[in-house]
């Protein structure tokens, strides 16, 4: 090598651990600025009251202000799109649930691509889905429900809570493809319509979130038949997961804190440290409770993971169905 390619070499050299001290370095003092959280959907969602409740936390905690942005807007995607191209310094973040994360690959032409375009920070909270009937049903229990809705052979209404191609849509088209069963799906704009036509008895059946869907059930005005969780939840012991007839089903509304990508892995670590220390909060843990959520202990990796897995596995089911977005 010549003198000036030494130099040259020894330059770059110089200029990358230079690059990697002053990202470490940054990194070390973060956050020096307000950070934001994009929620791609309107205020008094799920994803909105988690992003102002852990948002509230990290400013007390960090004593830099959160600020919660709501971006609604093509199924959530506009929002997401904005964060995917954000600068990655951990300043702008997105809090997506599990429609954004895994089923719109496979229901929309995106602008990016989740799983190269963001950084899994956290997984926030996961809340399951039940699965309920109308009272006009003549079934209590899961063995009960498939027995029946096999003696009615696409007879039964399913109620789509939030429009086709939802994830409570895919827990309906899921279920039924495993148990063999055949029912007809009838989509809505929002979770209250579809609840007081079960209630009516216009629709049969419906996988819907816990928070909007366990007061009607208490009310005695719809049944519960299963719960979607991976264990028996507190609040309702005696009932039974789908899992337990159904090994490996598992459905629900996760909601996930992301990063654009290139984010540095120690900003990332350090969100991530934070938002688990916020969700062991006795306060925190008893509003989880309350909107019928749960804190997920997922590693950033292993949120990516999960990421990667049911990615395709949604695309499959979309495919299968034909399922097109509305």
């Amino acid at each position: 090598m010549t003198k000036n390619t030494f130099a040259a070499l020894g330059a770059c050299l110089l200029w990358t651990f230079g690059a990697v001290a002053h990202a470490q370095t940054a990194a070390v003092a973060y956050p020096t600025k307000p950070i934001k959280i994009v929620v791609p959907f309107p205020a008094g969602g799920t994803s909105d009251v988690l992003a102002r409740l852990f948002g509230q936390k990290i400013t007390e905690s960090w004593g830099q202000a959160v600020v919660v942005e709501n971006r609604p807007g093509s199924s959530g995607n506009l929002g997401a799109d904005l964060v995917a191209k954000s600068p990655a310094d951990g300043y702008t973040l997105v809090l997506m649930d599990v429609g954004n994360l895994v089923i719109s690959p496979a229901l929309f032409k995106l602008p990016f691509s989740v799983e190269k375009d963001f950084a899994p920070v956290a997984m926030v909270a996961y809340s399951p889905h039940l699965l309920a009937v109308s009272t006009k049903v003549p079934a209590n229990t899961p063995a009960e429900l498939v027995a029946y809705a096999k003696t009615q052979k696409g007879k039964l209404n399913y109620a789509v809570a939030a429009g086709m191609g939802s994830a409570s849509h895919l827990a309906g088209v899921t279920y039924a493809q495993r148990h063999g069963i055949e029912w007809g799906y009838v989509p809505y704009k929002g979770g209250a319509q579809a609840i007081t036509d079960l209630i009516g008895g216009q629709v049969d059946v419906m996988f819907n979130g816990m928070v909007a869907t366990y007061p009607h059930v208490k009310a005695g005005k719809i049944k519960l038949i299963a719960i979607s969780s991976t264990q028996r939840n507190a609040q309702m012991p005696a009932t039974p997961t789908v899992a337990e007839s159904l090994p490996g089903f598992l459905t629900g509304s996760f909601q996930g804190l992301l990063a654009p990508a290139g984010t540095p892995k120690a900003v990332v670590d350090k969100l991530h440290a934070e938002v688990q220390r916020i969700a062991a909060l006795p306060d925190i843990k008893e509003r989880l409770t309350t909107l019928g959520a749960e804190p997920s202990a997922m590693t950033p990796d292993q949120f990516g993971q999960w990421m990667r897995a049911e990615i395709p596995a949604m695309a499959k089911i979309v495919k299968d169905e034909k399922i097109t977005a509305e």
